[in-house]
């Protein structure tokens, strides 16, 4: 008798098990830091393309890069004015790390623009920070927006492109806040380790930029008095651990004598802060109004200017959450819009304190924000929506962003290169763009050449000044140490050498100015916008 041995039907693989929100999740997902470092290549790429000729070169950056030069040399930051100390000098010893590091070698301009890569890369790292803050209080997709609409956003890229503060400082703030997240949660793995890191992080934002205790340590009181986060003895020991860096600081200063002048110019930066001294900023006499600065902008930053507007939003959306953690954030965020609206009414408001809020507000958005699910009836509506919200939070930004990279606008970078090949070294240039500091002219030649605000005829003739730079747009919007009729007067007479027309300084231009005639008025062809 025989038999026939049949095989066995295959047995059909497992379908991935679906959880009850319908959604179908991958078996082995990409790691998080994996995504984080992607958001980071992204961003520091963006950042990168046409770093040299994207963005004309803005005064504070020549002041700063300046005081990193003298840190590298040793010793407190400096200008050929004296020690400074209207800033914390965490910013300055990096620069000097960094161009150490790189080996620099060249002049005031390029030097600008060696900080900016290292900028490009602070941000890259803010990025990758979003990602993991993002994901670890909400999920890896929310994250994961957060750092695209980061490294796309136009007005951080303006940002991250300047040698400012702003950029290391939002490093650090980010990473402490990330730190405290287990803490806040109630993990009691290393959670006194976890508060003092989270301190120190806290600490170096602090010497970076003195007003960021603003969105470190009052959230962190305001935490304290409310028993909102972490439990009170950490977040007392976070606190603690904070104000170390910048008392080693003032001790260091107290200890080489310099505690008067640091006294002076601190008392001064509160001034400024509260609004009381208004030299610089758009609450600033002569200066142009926000409202007009906003409106000029608006086609080129409107996902960035929405994005703003909707901070109150966000702020209602932390303050529902129950949980500790969105109560730590909701005091971090709340504590960036009290700080800028006190800098909008009565304080010093500067462009790139936005940027202390805008931060704050893409992280309270992603993690209270809802996102869109799929249901078997709306799969295309879900799919249209998500579609039109990408080209909006993206696609729109990146046309921007190719636009701009396309337009060169390094016109002193090119005014620099001419007066290199055509005016022998020393030789005298009178500045007309001072207003409350010497201005972008002086910092960008004087290590080649003698600079001054000399616009008088007796000053023009004791100095034997025959050339003047005038960024137009300078003068024309009142930010320059001389009136716009006394620039028109000056070049009037002169003769046009070189001109560049550029996004931020408009028309750049250097003329060349007769004496004035001791016997009788000088004449000569006319030139200005």
């Amino acid at each position: 008798m025989s038999s026939t041995r049949t095989a066995a039907p295959p047995v059909p693989s497992p379908e991935p098990e679906r959880p009850p929100d319908g959604r179908l999740r991958l078996r082995r997902p990409v790691p998080t830091a994996a995504l984080a470092a992607l958001a980071a290549v992204v961003t520091i790429a963006l950042r990168l393309i046409a770093v040299d000729r994207s963005g004309d070169i803005f005064v504070d950056e020549l002041i700063y890069t300046e005081l990193g030069r003298s840190a590298g040399e040793g010793g407190f930051p400096r200008t050929d004015e004296g020690l400074f100390f209207l800033h914390p000098p965490g910013f300055f010893y990096l620069q000097a790390a960094w161009l150490g590091l790189i080996g620099f070698d060249g002049d005031a301009l390029a030097e600008v623009h060696a900080v900016r890569v290292l900028n490009a890369l602070l941000a890259g790292a803010t990025a990758a920070l979003l990602v993991l803050l993002v994901a670890r209080v909400r999920s890896r997709t929310a994250g994961v927006l957060a750092g695209l609409v980061f490294a796309f956003d136009q007005y951080c890229i303006r940002q991250n492109n300047r040698a400012l503060l702003e950029t290391e400082t939002m490093v650090w703030v980010l990473a402490g806040y990330l730190v405290l997240v287990p803490p806040a949660r109630g993990d009691p793995r290393r959670a006194r380790g976890r508060a003092v890191l989270a301190g120190f992080l806290f600490g170096m934002a602090i010497l970076t930029k003195d007003h960021s205790a603003l969105i470190t340590l009052l959230p962190l009181l305001a935490a304290v008095a409310l028993n909102w986060g972490p439990p009170r003895r950490l977040l007392a020991l976070t606190i603690a651990t904070a104000v170390v860096p910048y008392t080693v600081y003032v001790t260091f200063v107290r200890g080489f004598g310099h505690f008067d002048d640091f006294w002076y110019a601190k008392t001064m930066g509160v001034q400024r802060l509260l609004g009381i001294v208004q030299e610089t900023g758009f609450n600033a006499p002569g200066s142009p109004s926000l409202a007009g600065r906003l409106t000029a902008q608006l086609p080129d930053y409107t996902i960035s200017y929405v994005l703003l507007l909707l901070a109150p939003v966000a702020l209602v959306l932390l303050l529902r959450r129950k949980d500790p953690v969105h109560r730590l954030l909701a005091l971090f965020h709340a504590s960036a819009i009290v700080t800028l609206l006190y800098a909008v009414t009565v304080g010093t408001l500067e462009e790139q304190a936005l940027y202390l809020l805008f931060v704050p507000t893409l992280v309270a958005l992603a993690v209270t924000m809802p996102l869109p699910r799929r249901s078997p009836g709306r799969t295309r509506t879900v799919a249209g929506l998500s579609a039109v919200a990408l080209a909006c939070v993206v696609l729109v930004p990146a046309a921007v962003y190719a636009k701009e990279r396309g337009e060169a606008d390094d016109g002193f970078v090119r005014l620099r290169s001419y007066v290199t090949q055509h005016l022998p070294q020393g030789t005298p240039i009178s500045t007309v763009d001072g207003g409350t500091s010497l201005g972008v002219t002086h910092y960008a030649l004087q290590d080649r050449y003698r600079t001054g605000h000399w616009v008088t005829d007796d000053d023009r003739l004791a100095q034997g000044v025959q050339y003047l730079v005038v960024p137009w747009k300078v003068i024309q919007q009142g930010y320059g140490a001389s009136s716009l009729a006394e620039v028109r007067r000056l070049t009037e007479r002169g003769e046009l050498l070189f001109s560049f027309d550029g996004e931020m300084y408009g028309t750049l231009a250097l003329y060349r100015i007769p004496l004035p005639d001791v016997t009788g008025p000088a004449a000569g062809p006319g030139g200005g916008p």
